[in-house]
């Protein structure tokens, strides 16, 4: 079941507010048992078979966790915390990559082994990081005791099953078990002004840029002559449609959490407008790059060691990143090209420390550094998108090495539509990207999201958003905006994560 489609907007949504809202006053443990309930339902639509594969991963990790809990030994803890590990990491390791490695394998060596044509469970990379974080937590000694109840809830709340965010037990649980919602009107309220941009960016702008960047890479794909026109509006497409469609994505997630009185931490933050790739990261799947920072680069070292470690810890942490991404090597070498990334700008940051104190690097680094920043990130998309190497390296020489700079009628042939409504729809695509402000900006007195405080800076002046009659007209016509254009419903790019 998506966000974005009529049977989930009109009629599991409502049903679900309805049956939770009329119990919760009632039994406040009966209202989450049945929220339960709508998660699996909602996890189960797309493949029935599959509940009992997250039923197993709750169950045996809910179990260790108790255990490593109530245990002082430490070699008793250390062991049944790596069993753990080793669970969460087979499964990942068998339904998303087994024909992966089998392929490669295969393509190495020569050899002619069946793939197991395995398919990839909806939300296995999601809530399998999240569990292994609560296993590192409880063996770190966090003092948790949870009902199994709310635990459940946890790993399936549906609005942050599928794609995130990557939800952190002390940030979910204490709200799980809070039983005053006197604040349930200004949730509501945040919750449908939110969810009504984020469909309004994923089904009216991100879908629209996938008609101008799609055909071109499947041109692309079968070696198709590609112009600079049609390189560059492939990449800037595809660029446009993963923002709206991953903001869009979480905000929708955010404002579902709001409908339920449930306030889930920030994942996206205007992350084109950084002005280096390390703040990229900081802004972009905020809770994937948190997670990775603290239970995997920093647990190496980070950047306590010397810079060939440091260096040394960003590739791994950046490889792991990409193939958590996708089993594919254009995933990978995604990864290991923002590591190479990260790496440069911090012997950059090293090397020229004195020059970035100067008023010359001040000034330039404002008009230069967010458009490199930019242009390097979407250099990066190109590999992300392609499904081969070959295709990618087709669009990024029709970008840098073009045949003629200028050359519609080739890109018209490509495309869907006109070239004259590719320029409108990625001019105002990235008008809002680059200047306009984000949800986040415009709710900040609301406090919409966690972790919010450090991303947000004074907008003095600004036009901030209030639960008036101007605001509701303004949501009210987003979704049924959003609302007239579900006709094609498409899934949300993360879902393939």
């Amino acid at each position: 079941m998506l966000f974005n489609s009529a049977i989930f907007i009109l009629l599991f949504l409502p049903v679900s507010l309805a049956l939770y809202h009329g119990l919760r006053t009632y039994n406040h443990n009966l209202a989450v048992a049945v929220l339960v309930c709508c998660s699996l339902f909602f996890y189960g639509w797309w493949n029935p078979a599959y509940l009992l594969l997250l039923g197993l991963s709750i169950a045996v990790n809910f179990a260790i966790g108790t255990f490593v809990a109530r245990h002082y030994e430490q070699w008793q803890r250390r062991l049944m915390t790596l069993i753990g590990i080793a669970f969460n990491l087979g499964l990942l390791g068998y339904f998303k990559y087994a024909d992966f490695f089998i392929s490669t394998i295969n393509s190495m060596l020569g050899l002619k082994m069946a793939t197991l044509n395995i398919v990839l469970p909806l939300a296995i990379s999601f809530f399998t990081f999240q569990q292994i974080t609560y296993l590192i937590d409880v063996h770190k000694g966090d003092n948790v005791r949870y009902s199994f109840l709310n635990y459940c809830l946890f790993v399936t709340f549906f609005p942050q099953l599928i794609a995130g965010p990557i939800v952190h037990h002390r940030q979910m649980m204490p709200q799980f078990e809070r039983r005053d919602f006197s604040h349930t009107a200004d949730h509501l309220a945040l919750g449908l002004t939110l969810f009504s941009m984020g469909l309004f960016k994923k089904v009216f702008i991100a879908d629209n840029l996938a008609l101008f960047a799609t055909p071109i890479f499947q041109a692309a794909e079968r070696a198709q002559a590609l112009t600079f026109a049609d390189g560059w509006c492939a990449a800037l497409a595809y660029t446009g449609q993963l923002y709206f469609d991953f903001s869009g994505y979480s905000d929708m997630a955010i404002g579902l959490g709001h409908l339920f009185g449930i306030t889930l931490p920030i994942n996206f933050f205007s992350p084109y407008k950084a002005r280096n790739i390390s703040e990229f990261w900081q802004r972009w799947h905020i809770t994937l790059s948190t997670f990775l920072k603290d239970y995997l680069y920093i647990p190496l070292g980070g950047n306590r060691v010397n810079r060939a470690k440091q260096v040394r810890n960003l590739g791994i942490t950046m490889f792991l990143g990409g193939l958590w991404h996708g089993a594919a090597w254009t995933f990978v070498f995604w990864g290991v090209l923002h590591g190479f990334y990260l790496a440069c700008h911090h012997l950059w940051r090293s090397a020229a420390f004195a020059f970035f104190q100067s008023p010359t690097y001040q000034g330039l680094a404002r008009l230069l550094a967010p458009v490199l920043t930019f242009i390097a990130v979407l250099v990066g998309w190109v590999f992300f998108r392609a499904p081969s190497f070959n295709g990618a390296i087709h669009i990024l020489k029709a970008m840098f090495l073009p045949r003629a700079l200028i050359d519609m009628v080739a890109m018209e042939n490509l495309l869907q539509r006109a070239p004259e409504e590719a320029l409108f729809w990625l001019s105002a695509a990235y008008l809002v990207i680059w200047l306009a402000p984000n949800p986040y900006q415009l709710l900040q007195a609301h406090r919409p999201a966690t972790g919010l405080s450090r991303l947000l800076a004074d907008a003095a002046g600004r036009r901030r958003w209030q639960p008036n009659t101007r605001w509701a007209m303004a949501t009210a016509a987003m979704l049924v905006v959003a609302l007239l254009n579900l006709a094609n419903v498409s899934e949300f790019l993360y879902f393939q994560f």
